[in-house]
């Protein structure tokens, strides 16, 4: 009897220990999960729907960054040597120092211009893509574009020659974006396909357990939360996964209400 409590001490020692210092670990896998859940829950509604929450969340980040960085700026423009209304300016220099004053704005003129150009910029970049069915450079370009010009419109970058400065800012926004297109798209052929969203369940419950090794087991035998409640140890140990392990995780998926009522249905 001592010997059974010893092993069950053995085995279930990593686990607890695993949970109590990695809580950051297990906050970041609960995320990824909500995250999945929010991209699948938007893929089942309709464009305007879609566009406008996903408008509202980018706008609602630009903003947040928008506010931070004016804060840090704001006392640049109070620094600025010569006003803008100084009589005699050269058009250009006076182009320039509107343009200065509208990068150094309070945090409320900055969250106002990264909301709108972050928003612009995903709400596009959403229907553009449900459009065409996928997201591409030229997605991507045009999305840009269009942040790039709403932000020169609403910062006040554009000075006097308003729709050459529009184009130009939206220009120089869809050429950097599709130069960090082109860049993600050769560094992510090197690394890992991004994880199907019906995997999120699975991983959250290896890095809860302290499992998360046998996270390519997993993959490598096509188990995801569609499968999670019809595990058994056959299934696992085909997987490869040792006996210890899958007992932990049997043992798991037996505790969570969730899966254990789908596993009785």
């Amino acid at each position: 009897m001592g010997d059974k409590k010893q092993a069950l001490t053995v085995v279930e020692s990593p686990t607890n220990s695993v949970q109590q210092q990695n809580p950051i670990t297990q906050i970041q896998s609960k995320f990824k999960e909500l995250e999945s859940g929010v991209k699948i829950w938007l893929s089942k509604q309709s464009l305007p729907v879609e566009a406008a929450v996903v408008t509202a969340g980018g706008a609602t980040q630009g903003a947040l960054i928008g506010a931070l960085m004016g804060t840090l700026t704001q006392d640049m423009s109070s620094s600025m040597p010569v006003s803008p209304t100084t009589p005699g300016l050269d058009p250009k220099t006076l182009a320039s120092m509107q343009q200065a004053q509208a990068l150094s704005g309070g945090p409320l003129v900055q969250a106002r211009n990264f909301a709108v150009m972050t928003g612009v910029n995903v709400g596009l970049s959403c229907v553009l893509k449900r459009v065409k069915g996928k997201e591409d450079v030229w997605t991507s370009m045009a999305a840009a574009f269009g942040s790039g010009a709403m932000f020169s419109l609403v910062s006040g970058m554009g000075g006097p020659n308003l729709i050459p400065n529009m184009v130009s800012s939206g220009a120089f926004f869809a050429l950097a974006q599709g130069g960090i297109f082109k860049l993600g798209e050769k560094f992510s052929k090197s690394q890992p396909q991004e994880d199907d969203p019906f995997y999120a369940k699975t991983r959250s419950m290896l890095v809860n357990l302290g499992l998360q090794s046998y996270e390519k087991n997993f993959k490598k035998g096509m188990l995801n939360d569609r499968t999670l409640p019809l595990l058994n140890d056959s299934a696992l140990r085909d997987v490869n996964i040792p006996p210890g392990p899958r007992l932990i995780i049997l043992d798991q998926i037996e505790r969570d209400p969730e899966l254990k009522d789908r596993r009785r249905k």
